[in-house]
């Protein structure tokens, strides 16, 4: 409702990650960022999450009364104050409800691949596309640089495997593409928001310690 009055356009906002592809494709001259559970914007605070509400209320809470009553309120329901990132939970749900058919078609390429093959003509190739012309073309459809992309694909495999398999976070590095085990713990931190030791702590089934 309050993307369709246009009070959203031009600012950055957030929403529940499994809406970021309908929201894009519904105001697209929004920019959408659902790493975040809330994007404090001044006058309009948007927060992604089933559970965002409490989010919200602390932010409001300390905005109008104090940051001392927000802790208090945090304390009192049990709840984390406001610093969580939807990008600990959610996964990657690519832009796809763009009409460049082009670009679909290395999209999809894309996933088959688990985001190993990112040589610009090879992608650029399977688009039917001058390489230029591509990675322009590639960043308005999907709001990503092919880099951004790719990496957010590996890193989306990396979870999945921290969270379900016992294998050392080296080899899952290797696995997902990553052949520099300090480059994909970097890319992972700065995607996700955590380490990827401190992702399985927190998110495995059962006892995934293996570092």
């Amino acid at each position: 409702m309050l993307g369709a009055t246009g009070l959203l356009d031009g600012r950055t906002v957030t929403t529940h990650w499994t809406y970021e592809d309908r929201f894009r494709s519904s105001f697209p001259r929004t920019h959408v960022d659902t790493d975040r559970i809330v994007i404090d914007d001044g006058d309009i605070i948007t927060v992604g999450g089933v559970m965002a509400w409490t989010d919200l209320c602390l932010i409001i809470t300390a905005r109008f009364i104090t940051h001392g009553a927000m802790m208090d309120v945090a304390r009192g329901f049990l709840i984390d104050p406001p610093g969580r990132d939807q990008s600990y939970y959610s996964g990657f749900s690519p832009h796809t409800g763009h009409k460049d058919e082009a670009i679909l078609k290395v999209q999809t390429f894309l996933q088959d691949s688990a985001g190993k093959i990112v040589d610009i003509s090879t992608l650029a190739a399977k688009a039917g596309l001058e390489a230029r012309t591509f990675l322009r073309r590639f960043q308005k459809a999907t709001g990503h640089s092919t880099t951004e992309y790719w990496q957010r694909l590996r890193i989306a495999n990396a979870k999945a495997k921290l969270r379900d398999t016992g294998l050392a976070i080296d080899q899952i590095g290797w696995d997902v593409g990553y052949t520099d085990p300090s480059a994909f713990r970097k890319v992972f931190h700065r995607i996700v928001g955590l380490s990827p030791s401190d992702y399985r702590r927190r998110f495995a089934a059962g006892d995934r310690t293996s570092d």
